[in-house]
């Protein structure tokens, strides 16, 4: 007995040693909560727009911090009735949820259910990881208790309520009110609060902009929970939850400026190096538009939908084949979100569908969309790429109830919804505007959705920028003797190279048009022109040339050139073209206009510093020819604009890229369309057609002052010529020319014999 007594006590305690050597090595590699109780948000890097609008943060903590004195009552309450309603009766853990999530876990046999109190999951936020390991869960637990121990509950849920991830980027209570509803945390409603609230669980899953009755839904349960806890009326719970739901939209949110907050952030990491700028204070005064950076976003995203639509329908997102569609029609929300932005895109459940209509429930709201509205999607891809039309089409050919599909709102009438079937576009685009004479840029878009891809085109990407090159050549044939008015035979003409050893360049429609002069030749984009032309003008001449409007890249040293085949950024190719609007000045692209430090001092200032490169009548007269690209020519979608537009389209073989790059007197732009991965963008889909829409549609926005003519400097004369010789003309026929000085023609076109009439290959010209 004795014997046995020993060892039970020997056992007993080396299983007391184990388990409390076992708690000593666990919390031994338990971080130290000191930080926490001694909390103090980390000053990071402000960025702010032109008009000293703060438009992000470079922060290493993520998030918004808000003191708890200003989260209004029912944000904390809404949070502790769905997340943890024991919060205040516990000490870091409620044993009653653990007993009651073990049996869920026995049940799926799996760690299916968590228990977690707000402290165990402030722990897991700050300090841990969110892998299911029995491990992290000790871990989790230890450290509960250390920070119950340590903090009041105020201080615990002020903490939580700041870490926590609301999903879209939404770190903390204040990003989340203001990436939802456009305000301030202080200023959420009840119906906020608990919309909010019931993120914390999945914010993915329940985000009111992938799918508002799903949001809507888990809204109820936290409202309901409130009520059960006491913390408001079940009258409350139903005035909240048909309370109208005035959501942000995405697009001016942060989102609408990630590419340029990108591109800064990582100037300012590699200049101050990360320990600064994340944690010193920094306050960065940039030369962005915000007026200008929604209208290139929204023109940007609507351009990419239409290319997109073009290559055809690709189907539906899934089908939920056990939806109760009677349900779903009868329990339609009161509490709708106002629609700031009718472009906009949102998911949406087929419920019915007729050959002529299909009733859809997005946003709470049950719309009618049209078989108008979806005529595009006769056209069907299949996952292969290929496509074929639907004969006689009808909404019920591509739509079944339970489909899930793209929507957007075209309007709302006397509570009558209209939608309008949408894809989310496979293709990208860029845009950068930038401000002439200063370099200003005024905006940067680097794709279709930031949050998609933050890869940004604008800047990185190098593309083929084909007939987008040519101002660039006839720019240096200025500079190089010749004039408008000289004329080149476009005629079939052999070079030696290619794969097959001669090279024998075409016109886009495989068209000669014989004398051609060098103004119409680039108004039409005239290849056989501009290929003999820079052979006219000599390789080296043009390559120098290119290299002093700002070109950097690599450029091949044969007569392929002539058509753009080497690669250059959006950024550099706006930055080309802003010598020309700029009168041959060239500016270096300006993002920051100073930065300062926590004090205020100056650290670094960016002033324009614009030097001549080009002569102005250069500039000028390439200008002109460009106005009538847009006037006569491949940029004709750009006389929308109703102002003086000098531009140039550009598309490269298969139509890989589309271009479209030009100015008025106030604002040069680059736009760029294809894929990453340079598949074709579909027959037909040239700059003018694909990415001259955009161009327009940004322009539209964003240049509002009064229409302007572009000015003539000294040093240019006009001349009135004949447009089939370009020499001098008194004759009706005769059209307007601009020269430099010294170069305009000084014969006439010779006036034909009654005999040259008759007979009219007599009649030649020099």
């Amino acid at each position: 007995m004795k014997a046995r007594r020993v060892i039970i006590l020997i056992l007993s305690s080396v299983l007391v040693g184990g388990i409390a050597g076992g708690y000593l090595a666990l919390i031994r590699g338990i971080p130290s909560i000191d930080e926490l109780k001694h909390y103090h948000a980390v000053p990071g890097t402000k960025i702010f727009a032109d008009d000293d609008i703060l438009i992000g943060e470079l922060k290493a903590e993520k998030g918004i911090f808000v003191p708890f004195k200003n989260i209004p009552r029912h944000m904390t309450q809404a949070l502790i009735a769905v997340e943890d309603s024991r919060f205040f009766k516990h000490k870091g853990i409620d044993y009653i949820a653990i007993a009651r999530a073990v049996v869920k876990d026995i049940i799926h046999v799996s760690l299916k259910e968590g228990g977690s109190t707000l402290t165990q999951q402030l722990a897991k936020v700050v300090f841990l990881t969110s892998e299911k390991t029995l491990t992290r869960k000790l871990k989790e637990a230890a450290l509960a208790f250390k920070i119950e121990k340590s903090l009041t509950k105020q201080e615990i849920l002020e903490l939580y309520l700041n870490k926590v991830y609301f999903g879209h980027g939404a770190y903390g209570v204040e990003m989340a009110a203001r990436t939802y509803f456009g305000k301030s945390a202080r200023q959420l409603s009840l119906a906020e609060s608990s919309l909010i609230a019931g993120l914390v669980k999945a914010p993915s899953t329940y985000s009111p902009f992938n799918d508002l009755s799903r949001a809507k839904e888990r809204q109820y349960t936290v409202l309901n929970r409130m009520v059960e806890e006491g913390y408001i009326t079940a009258r409350e719970r139903e005035t909240a939850y048909t309370q109208p739901l005035y959501l942000s939209s995405l697009r001016r949110g942060a989102e609408a400026n990630g590419y340029f907050i990108e591109y800064v952030r990582k100037y300012a990491e590699d200049t101050y190096g990360e320990e600064m700028v994340y944690k010193t204070g920094l306050k960065i005064y940039t030369t962005l538009n915000r007026a200008m950076q929604l209208s290139a976003v929204n023109a940007m995203q609507n351009g990419l939908r239409e290319v997109d639509k073009r290559r055809g329908w690709r189907g539906v997102l899934e089908n939920k084949k056990d939806t109760d569609f009677e349900k779903e029609l009868k329990t339609r929300d009161i509490a709708t979100s106002v629609v700031n932005n009718p472009g906009d895109m949102y998911t949406g459940l087929v419920l019915k569908v007729t050959a002529d209509e299909a009733t859809i429930k997005t946003r709470g709201m049950i719309g009618k969309l049209s078989v108008k509205d979806a005529l595009w999607a006769a056209k069907v891809m299949n996952k292969s790429g290929s496509t074929k039309m639907l004969k006689n089409f009808s909404l019920t050919q591509i739509l079944h109830p339970g489909d899930v599909i793209r929507v957007s709102i075209k309007s709302i009438q006397n509570k009558k919804v209209t939608l309008a079937l949408e894809q989310e576009p496979e293709l990208e685009g860029a845009l950068v505007a930038l401000e002439p004479y200063s370099g200003f840029v005024r905006a940067m878009v680097g794709g279709y959705d930031f949050s998609r891809s933050d890869f940004n085109r604008a800047t990185m990407a190098r593309r083929q920028p084909g007939s987008a090159f040519k101002p660039i050549i006839y720019a240096a044939a200025m500079d190089h003797g010749f004039t408008p008015a000289s004329v080149i035979i476009d005629e079939p003409v052999t070079y030696p190279g290619g794969p097959k050893g001669e090279w024998k360049p075409e016109n886009y429609d495989h068209i000669h048009y014989g004398p051609t002069r060098l103004r119409e030749a680039l108004t039409y984009s005239r290849n056989v022109v501009t290929v003999r032309l820079v052979d006219a003008m000599g390789i080296d001449s043009l390559l120098s040339f290119a290299r002093t409007v700002g070109v950097t890249g690599d450029m091949p040293r044969n007569l392929s050139i002539a058509l753009g085949s080497f690669s250059i950024t959006p950024l550099e190719m706006a930055s080309v073209y802003n010598v020309f609007a700029s009168s041959g000045m060239k500016s270096r692209p300006i993002t920051i206009k100073y930065i300062t430090d926590i004090k205020g001092r100056v650290l670094e200032t960016n002033e324009p510093e614009p030097a001549q490169c080009i002569s102005p009548q250069t500039a000028f007269l390439i200008t002109s020819m460009m106005e009538d690209v847009v006037k006569y020519g491949t940029g004709w979608q750009a006389k929308a604009l109703g102002r003086p537009v000098a531009a140039k389209t550009g598309t490269t073989n298969d139509y890989k890229d589309a271009w479209f790059v030009g100015y008025t007197t106030n604002l040069v732009a680059a736009v760029w369309v294809g894929f990453d991965n340079a598949r074709t963008l579909g027959s037909q889909e040239t700059g003018g057609r694909a990415a001259a829409p955009i161009w327009t549609s940004f322009m539209s926005g964003a240049a509002k002052e009064e229409p302007e003519e572009f000015a003539s400097p000294e040093g240019i004369v006009s001349m009135n010529i004949d447009p089939k010789t370009g020499l001098l003309s008194q004759d009706d026929f005769a059209v307007k020319e601009y020269f430099k000085e010294s170069t305009q023609p000084k014969q006439y076109t010779p006036v034909p014999t009654i005999w040259e009439i008759r007979d009219p290959s007599k009649f030649k010209f020099d």
